[in-house]
């Protein structure tokens, strides 16, 4: 069933979703920045190829209003360089009981199947602003942003920061929606569900850090 907004004053509305974007678009700037000192990639590729299909399909497909419009293509940009790092850099880190040579079909079908999910949700849904098919992926960013670096044991590719801007990234736009749809119970669960996993990310990567002898506030 698609969501019945309450009215959020907009100039309140604006400022809440250049919040988000500046956040998520400082996080994806530091995995990039991150994966060229490290050499190994920093946004899990389920995640990625979620985030890609995410703002491809509501900057082209569903197009989002101003100034959502523009930040998805800010976010879009940085995401593809991301998923270069990831077609670069990612090879290493397939599993090696499989054929190398299936590295790339894997990425490509898990890219589709993310494309046709997102879609999906949307249509099934009649969600043209993506607001479930958001925030059900930014729970599953959230958990295997935590697998990875349980899977890596290492800080690699990641850093204190990334955690943090990711965070609130999240925060601000769950504020947005909360006052927007104060009665969803679907959505207030993944607000606090994602909450919950970006805290156990923020103290398990400054632990690793700590681990590895390196000051948390350092690693940018």
């Amino acid at each position: 069933m698609p969501l019945n907004a309450q009215t959020i004053d907009p100039t309140l509305s604006f400022w809440l979703k250049i919040g988000s974007g500046f956040f998520w678009t400082v996080a994806y700037i530091l995995i990039i920045r991150r994966g060229f000192k490290d050499k190994h990639y920093g946004m899990p590729v389920i995640a990625l190829c979620a985030n890609v299909s995410w703002e491809f399909i509501y900057s082209f497909i569903f197009p989002h209003s101003k100034p959502q419009i523009y930040i998805d293509y800010v976010w879009l940009l940085f995401d593809l360089g991301i998923l270069a790092q990831y077609i670069w850099l990612g090879k290493k880190e397939f599993p090696s009981n499989l054929p190398s040579w299936l590295f790339l079909p894997s990425f490509l079908l898990t890219l589709a199947f993310a494309f046709i999910t997102i879609v999906t949700i949307t249509l099934e849904f009649d969600d043209k602003r993506g607001i479930y098919a958001a925030f059900g992926q930014n729970l599953m960013m959230s958990v295997l942003f935590v697998y990875l670096l349980l899977k890596r044991n290492s800080s690699q590719g990641q850093s204190l920061y990334i955690a943090i801007f990711k965070m609130v990234g999240t925060i601000i736009p769950s504020v947005l929606f909360h006052l927007a749809f104060p009665d969803s119970y679907l959505l207030h669960f993944l607000f606090f569900a994602i909450l919950i996993f970006d805290l156990v990310y923020c103290v398990l990567i400054y632990l690793k850090l700590e681990q590895e002898a390196i000051n948390p506030w350092s690693k940018i």
